[in-house]
């Protein structure tokens, strides 16, 4: 089993060997933008890792299928900023705020088929399962996405809404990705379904951390604006919470500063901090984080791996939940 280090390398070399000097520069010039812009690269990362617990061999079977998840990820991440109005992504203009609506929406659709092409260099006998797979992600991260809209004309939802609606647009992809890999590297259903589990858990704290880190982060490591999700009203783990543990009067507070308009933001973002402060929600989610990071533990001695491939899943959700970006 190749160290965490050798395989982040491999997965970022891999991505930078992705050359998108070509015409029409309109259109892949924002992809190359986009792909070259850093970040975590977990996907791809969970993907050729878990597989490297089974297969010592990586190469082109599992890698392509890894640039199918980024590259997805990414093209998500496009219409995301899109749609949540945000100009930055990672610290860098997002790629609508520099290249246009119009050429990002179109670059994002481009990014959708070469993913495609990429899960096409899954081994030949298992490219059907590898695509089932694709598809079934595809399509719930776009019904999640779709019910992260819905919320935002819905004044309260439940956390059990809150919490399906997470599972779709961030649980999926990443438990997927940790799926993909195990599947290619051919290992017995059980401990696919059990890996699986694990890569859902790891997904659920790994956006409940987001929600957190957007409001109490640090912006310089966080590489955005904190207070976005407030000042747009995203329906976060953080409000529906509050929503949750507020008094009439708190509820009503709540629902005023969430009226304020961009005029107010400083004050908007300061107000819905403190009331998360004085009803616990910033302890709660920090509790809500490590449940899910146990819950995760639990599926990974259910996938009955060697104490060495144990220890490196463990590390991986680690840096998923305990992070500061």
């Amino acid at each position: 089993m190749y160290s965490q280090d050798i395989i982040d390398g491999i997965v970022e070399k891999a991505l930078r060997s992705q050359s998108f000097d070509r015409e029409p520069q309109n259109l892949y010039r924002p992809v190359g933008y986009m792909l070259g812009l850093g970040g975590k690269h977990l996907r791809p990362r969970l993907c050729v890792t878990t597989y490297n617990l089974f297969n010592d061999r990586i190469d082109d079977r599992i890698i392509f299928p890894a640039l199918a998840l980024e590259t997805f990820h990414q093209f998500t991440l496009i219409h995301d900023d899109i749609m949540d109005n945000s100009p930055t992504r990672r610290g860098q203009p997002t790629v609508y705020a520099l290249y246009g609506t119009n050429n990002a929406i179109l670059s994002g659709d481009a990014m959708n088929i070469l993913a495609y092409q990429y899960l096409a260099g899954a081994p030949s006998h298992l490219v059907g399962d590898a695509l089932k797979l694709f598809n079934e992600i595809s399509l719930k991260v776009c019904e999640g996405q779709q019910l992260d809209m819905d919320f935002e004309d819905q004044a309260v939802i439940t956390m059990d809404e809150y919490m399906e609606m997470i599972a779709l647009k961030t649980g999926v992809l990443i438990s997927g990705a940790v799926k993909m890999g195990a599947l290619l590297a051919e290992i017995p259903c059980d401990t696919v379904d059990a890996l699986a589990r694990y890569g859902m858990q790891a997904g659920l704290g790994f956006q409940i951390a987001d929600d957190y880190l957007d409001t109490f982060g640090d912006e310089k490591i966080f590489g955005k604006p904190i207070g976005g999700d407030i000042v747009n009203n995203k329906k976060t783990w953080l409000l529906v919470e509050c929503q949750r543990r507020a008094s009439e009067s708190e509820k009503k507070k709540l629902a005023d500063l969430l009226k304020l308009d961009e005029s107010h933001r400083e004050e908007k973002i300061e107000g819905v901090r403190n009331l998360y402060i004085s009803l616990g929600v910033r302890e709660g989610a920090d509790k809500a984080i490590m449940a899910c990071y146990a819950k995760a533990l639990e599926a990974l001695d259910e996938a009955r791996l060697s104490p060495e491939g144990r220890e490196r899943m463990v590390i991986l959700a680690d840096q998923m939940l305990h992070r500061e970006k």
